[in-house]
C-alpha cells in the first residue's frame, strides 16, 4: 500500500514539472517581440545647377602717379589755399607766393604807394587729385625748386591685386574681373598689366587693375577681386547641412535612401562650395535620388529612418 502511494505521488510529481516546462516555453516562444528603432529625418532630392568655382583675393588701392609741386621763384609763402585730403581740380590756386625781389623793394621805398611792386606769384595744380603732403605754410620762405606739396593724381588710382603664384594661370581668363568694395560695393575693373617683382613676403604676383570709375577711394583701401577658377553647368548640388565629413576633414559622406524606410552611406568628393551649398563631384547620382538633410548625424553606415517631412 505504501508503496502504490509512493509511485502514485512521484508519477504526479513528474506530470507536474512536464507541465510547467512546456507552459513556459510556450510563453516564452510568443512573448518574443523585435523592437525597430527608427531615427527620424528629413530629406532633400539631388539638384542639378549651373555652379562656378571663384577664388576670392585681396587687392588694396594706390596712386601710380605722385604730382609734386614746387616753388616757380624763391621768396616768402604769403598764401596756402589747400590742406592735406583737400581733392583739387586741374589749374586750381594752391599757393601764393611774394618774390625776393617785390619784399626787398617793398622795404626800400616804404609808404611811397606809386612805386609799390607786388611781386606774386602763383602756383596752381596741374591735374586733380588729392593732397597727399604740405612741406611749407603760409610765411615760409621759399627757394625755386622746392618742394611745396604731393598731389595724388586721382585718374591714376588703380588696385593691386595680389594673387599667390599658383593661382597665376587663372589670371589671363579674368582680365575683366569684378572689384568688391567693403561697403559691399561692386565696381568693374580690368587687369591691365603686372609688375616686374613679386611680394617678397607673401610670395605673391601683383597685378594692376584699372577700374572702370572708382570715385574718389582712398590709398590704401583692402577691397576683394574674385578670380573664376572654373564653370560646371550642370553640377549636382547638396545642401552643405546633408554632406558630413570626419574629424581630420579627409572623408566625406552622404545619406543615401534607398527606400522609405532605410539610408545607407555613401562616400563622396566634394568640389566648389560655400556657405549653402556643396558641389558633390563623384559619384553621380540620378534626379530622383533622395539624400538625408538633416537627423544624419552620428548614423550608422545602414540605418533605419522614418521621414517626417518630404
Amino acid at each position: 500500500m505504501l508503496t502504490r502511494i509512493r509511485t502514485c505521488f512521484i508519477f504526479c510529481l513528474i506530470k507536474g514539472i512536464i507541465t510547467l516546462t512546456l507552459s513556459c516555453n510556450h510563453v516564452t516562444g510568443t512573448s518574443e517581440e523585435v523592437l525597430e528603432i527608427k531615427t527620424p529625418v528629413t530629406i532633400v532630392p539631388v539638384t542639378f545647377k549651373s555652379v562656378t568655382s571663384t577664388v576670392d583675393l585681396p587687392a588694396v588701392t594706390t596712386f601710380m602717379n605722385r604730382s609734386i609741386i614746387r616753388a616757380a621763384t624763391t621768396g616768402i609763402i604769403e598764401k596756402t589755399s589747400i590742406n592735406p585730403g583737400d581733392f583739387i581740380a586741374a589749374d586750381q590756386l594752391l599757393f601764393t607766393i611774394m618774390t625776393r625781389e617785390a619784399m626787398a623793394l617793398n622795404n626800400t621805398i616804404g609808404s611811397d604807394s606809386s612805386l609799390s611792386f607786388k611781386g606774386l606769384i602763383n602756383i596752381t595744380s596741374h591735374n586733380e587729385g588729392v593732397i597727399s603732403s604740405i612741406s611749407y605754410r603760409k610765411g615760409d620762405f621759399v627757394q625755386e625748386g622746392d618742394e611745396l606739396a604731393v598731389v595724388s593724381e586721382q585718374n591714376s588710382l588703380v588696385f593691386i591685386l595680389e594673387v599667390p603664384f599658383e593661382l597665376n594661370s587663372y589670371v589671363e581668363k579674368n582680365r575683366r574681373c569684378i572689384i568688391v568694395l567693403p561697403d559691399n560695393r561692386q565696381i568693374n575693373g580690368t587687369i591691365t598689366g603686372k609688375l616686374p617683382e613679386m611680394d617678397i613676403q607673401s610670395q605673391t604676383v601683383r597685378y594692376v587693375v584699372k577700374p572702370s570709375s572708382a570715385g574718389r577711394l582712398p590709398g590704401n583701401l583692402i577691397a576683394s577681386i574674385s578670380l573664376v577658377k572654373s564653370t560646371n553647368d550642370k553640377a549636382l548640388v547638396l545642401p552643405k547641412q546633408a554632406v558630413l565629413g570626419d574629424e581630420t576633414l579627409t572623408e566625406f559622406w552622404v545619406m543615401k535612401l534607398i527606400n522609405d524606410s532605410m539610408a545607407i552611406k555613401v562616400v563622396v568628393q566634394k568640389g566648389f562650395e560655400n556657405n549653402d551649398e556643396v558641389e558633390i563631384t563623384e559619384p553621380e547620382f540620378l534626379a530622383s535620388d533622395r539624400i538625408v538633410l538633416t537627423g544624419n548625424y552620428g548614423l550608422p553606415d545602414t540605418a533605419r529612418i522614418a521621414i517626417i517631412k518630404e
